[in-house]
């Protein structure tokens, strides 16, 4: 790797006693700091990218929710559901002393951006929801549940980057072996005995797996809840997950929003895609 940190590590403490890490990338006090949530199955190194081209400007906090990345692994895997990844993003903001934020959210980290909003719309200076909404596609629940929680290992880096080429070739069409590769060393770590692993605990599927979990409560309201503020929509134009149609809907709603369609991407857009990185600077200039 051998690229110069631009981060610190943050450690906190979750109310059932785990240890959880974000990624702290220093910025001005006198502006909200910007607080990143990844999707189900990964962790801080999603927002390299966005965190680096942000970082000075504005303070960056990407955060790991448990049981991803260097966060600890919960004893009951029960808790891995979105009501107990507010509780833990809770114990962060009062930790840090933090009033009043930007959140960026890409699927179920857009999931917990929205309970955010339900609890205290107050709190957020702006949002951008990566392709996730309300109403989620069955079609791509369908296809998450696939993958989710099946333990998959490689011998070498190139191997791992061939191997999520193959799992999301339809994703991103465009990609060559280097996207590949990155995006490979973002989903996966070494372990201790020199396997390319995922870097996640695989017991994060148990909830997934209850039948209705899915469904979840009606969303609707926290879209409701984030009227009156800068929200900035973003949605992969081959998404399977968000539909064209629900972030119409969305945006019907929100006065102040923004949606944007990265073109040729589905689920999620890395955020670092050019339309994606200028609707976040548009929404960003109005905080």
């Amino acid at each position: 790797m051998g690229e110069r940190r631009n981060y610190s590590d943050g450690y906190w403490w979750s109310k059932d006693g785990l240890r959880l890490h974000y990624r702290d990338y220093a910025g001005p006090a006198d502006k909200p700091p910007i607080l990143c949530f990844p999707g189900l199955t990964r962790n801080a190194r999603d927002y390299e990218g966005l965190a680096a081209r942000l970082a000075g400007e504005w303070r960056v906090l990407c955060v790991e929710f448990r049981g991803r990345g260097e966060s600890a692994y919960a004893k009951d895997p029960m808790t891995y559901v979105p009501l107990t990844y507010l509780q833990d993003v809770e114990a962060l903001l009062a930790e840090l002393g933090i009033g009043r934020f930007v959140a960026v959210g890409t699927s179920l980290g857009g999931i917990v951006t929205m309970l955010l909003a339900a609890t205290g719309a107050e709190r957020l200076a702006g949002v951008v929801l990566n392709d996730v909404g309300p109403e989620l596609n069955p079609a791509g629940l369908a296809r998450i549940r696939t993958y989710v929680g099946k333990p998959v290992w490689y011998p070498t880096w190139m191997h791992a980057a061939r191997g999520v080429a193959e799992g999301n070739g339809d994703v991103y069409p465009a990609y060559a072996i280097e996207d590949w590769l990155r995006m490979a060393k973002r989903l996966y770590r070494v372990n201790s005995s020199g396997r390319i692993v995922l870097d996640y605990d695989m017991k994060i599927a148990e909830p997934f797996r209850v039948p209705g979990n899915e469904a979840g409560p009606d969303m609707w309201p926290t879209i409701d809840a984030l009227k009156g503020r800068p929200v900035l929509v973003v949605r992969g134009e081959r998404s399977d997950i968000l539909s064209a149609g629900t972030a119409e809907k969305m945006l019907a709603r929100l006065p102040q929003g923004e949606l944007v369609t990265v073109p040729g991407v589905g689920h999620a857009p890395t955020l670092e895609e050019t339309e994606a990185a200028a609707g976040i600077d548009r929404l960003l200039g109005k905080i």
